[in-house]
């Protein structure tokens, strides 16, 4: 890779369209490739026809697409014409896409055509560009474009006469806003210095090379994908591929096998999925599975079928987002599956501290990324438990047009405030355990982390996800089952010959007051198997059925703020 100097997005679109020109960059699964000397002229085209609709340096231009390789051209191009760019998840609602634009004060959207349905009437307001006319715009060949009403001719001659604004790596880049799992969204500014310092100060932890090949699934707008899975890989001349449909089963197959894969990254979700719809089941098929002694050679062995099904070359995956499952993280240890755990926050660009494939210690997020100062303030001294807190140049600036929760979010002293809680060794591995907005005191001031139980109950073979909320008469599950969730556990019931015949009724649809029955029982199975894994403390007094999915944020995190026992009273 070459050396950074500028700290600025522009400089990276300049060096690897030099240094790759031959390489492909970005492409659909079986598409063809914008190779990395067309990175520079493309997106110099876009610039100028930003220019040409009124943009000027440090314009507001939006951003709302799936992962395509014109969202990255689009990106580059309002990069170089010194514009802010507002990436807007494709999972936010009409309302909160018009309530973004609105306070970015956004003078341009670039839409996909599949989202155009998001936009409000305030996108009136606005000038509208469509995804699929900057791919042909950016083309080598050139088009009139209708809707804006931007001559062909006009249009080349602007990008012929296109002079690059000058753009310093403390000037703002993107703002990226954030559907917390607390609450409110914010306006999280990052400057070319904050993503360009973190793509760079991943190296200790993952050294691409141009041969390389990403299978991108995770969304773009998000910081995760977009600095580790889109700027590192422009950084470093390797081809990043999308898919052209949500990355279910029947999609994610077969671009696996297409792809052959050496990276992807991933949220903790989706592999825990994988695990417990797939890996478990079958190794619980084999009697000697039920020995501890035998189990991590057949997890190794159950690992080597994995990595054949995610192409068999792959050597990172990188798992990032939210608290990886222990079960889970215990099996892809034991298969020597080359997973890498991060920790960080989009406050921070977004990478805090990670590992290297095949170096993890289980059941940590590893190390500080280089140049990062990371330390745990305000420590129990019984646990060593305190609040993280962060300091670097991938740190953000604060929060867009929100002086009071910016200056919230920094300690007296300077340290950005992750609002997580975790614990850091000898050797400076930390080891998160919740959010502290998150975390229960408990009856005799215990710190109780509701993820930890969660991780408890999700290991149930009849729970798919949990959230565990407290209040004045002690902790209660919800639990979302599977949907086969009563039948299998009437099967249990069966063999076992205990109320089978009733159970089974319940299953079946039979009888409400047999499936009522069903239902309690198997709570009441679930809070006593959970219990018996938790300290005293930390035990459950109700487990009760979640019917319908739990809302979430786009990085798949629950969202607590609308499971409390206010909120849920409040529904009733």
């Amino acid at each position: 890779m070459y050396s950074i100097e500028r700290y600025t997005i522009p400089e990276l679109i300049e060096e690897s369209s030099k240094r790759y020109a031959s390489r492909p960059a970005l492409s659909m699964v079986q598409g063809e490739a914008v190779t990395y000397a067309e990175l520079e002229p493309r997106t110099r085209r876009i610039a100028a026809l930003l220019g040409l609709l009124g943009i000027r340096k440090g314009d507001r231009v939006a951003l709302l697409s799936e992962n395509r390789p014109e969202w990255g051209l689009a990106y580059f191009g309002i990069s170089r014409a010194g514009a802010i760019a507002v990436p807007i998840m494709t999972d936010f609602t009409t309302e909160q896409v018009s309530t973004i634009l609105e306070h970015s004060e956004s003078k341009v959207l670039v839409l996909s055509s599949r989202f155009a349905s998001k936009l409000a009437s305030e996108g009136a307001k606005r000038v509208l560009v469509s995804l699929e006319d900057f791919s042909v715009l950016a083309s080598p060949e050139g088009a009139a474009l209708a809707e804006p009403g931007v001559d062909a001719s006009a249009l080349e001659m602007a990008a012929r006469d296109f002079v690059e604004p000058e753009v310093l790596a403390d000037e703002l880049a993107s703002i990226l806003y954030t559907s917390g799992t607390m609450g409110m969204s914010k306006g999280v500014m990052l400057t070319h210095r904050n993503l360009i310092f973190d793509a760079d100060a991943a190296g200790v932890f993952v050294q691409l090379r141009r041969t390389d090949r990403l299978l991108s699934i995770l969304p773009l707008a998000h910081a995760y994908e977009f600095t580790i899975g889109f700027l590192i890989p422009m950084m470093h001349g390797s081809a990043v591929y999308y898919l052209d449909r949500p990355p279910s089963a029947t999609a994610l197959l077969p671009a696996l096998a297409s792809i052959r894969p050496t990276l992807m990254l991933t949220v903790p979700l989706v592999i825990e999925k994988v695990y417990r719809s797939s890996v478990r089941p079958a190794l619980d098929r084999i009697a000697l599975y039920k020995l501890e002694a035998f189990r991590p050679a057949l997890d190794w062995i159950a690992g080597l079928k994995l990595k054949r099904t995610f192409g068999g070359r792959l050597r990172f995956f990188g798992i990032g987002g939210a608290p990886l499952a222990a079960d889970v993280e215990t099996f892809l240890h034991n298969a020597r599956f080359p997973y890498s755990i991060g920790y960080g926050l989009t406050e921070t660009a977004p990478l805090l501290a990670g590992n290297r494939a095949g170096k993890v210690v289980p059941h940590t997020t590893g190390t500080a990324s280089a140049g990062v100062q990371l330390r745990v303030s305000d420590k129990r001294a019984d646990t060593g438990e305190g609040e993280i807190q962060a300091r670097g140049p991938n740190v953000f600036p604060g929060y867009y047009k929100d002086p009071e929760r910016s200056a919230e979010a920094f300690t007296g002293d300077g340290w950005f405030r992750t609002g997580d809680l975790g614990v850091m060794d000898a050797e400076g591995r930390i080891t998160v355990r919740g959010r502290l907005k998150a975390m229960i005191l408990g009856a005799s001031g215990e710190n109780i982390y509701p993820e930890e139980i969660e991780a408890v109950l999700n290991s149930s073979p009849y729970v798919l996800e949990s959230l565990v909320y407290g209040d004045g008469k002690g902790l209660t599950a919800l639990v979302h089952l599977k949907p086969e969730a009563f039948l299998e556990y009437a099967r249990a019931r069966v063999l076992d010959g205990i109320e089978g015949a009733e159970l089974m009724a319940a299953s079946l649809g039979k009888a409400a007051q047999a499936a009522e029955r069903s239902a309690t029982l198997l709570m009441d199975q679930i809070k006593h198997e959970a219990n018996c894994r938790l300290a005293a403390f930390s035990r459950l007094a109700r487990v009760e059925i979640q019917a319908e999915p739990f809302e979430k944020t786009p990085k798949q995190s629950i969202k607590r703020f609308l499971y409390n026992s206010e909120t849920l009273k409040s529904r009733k």
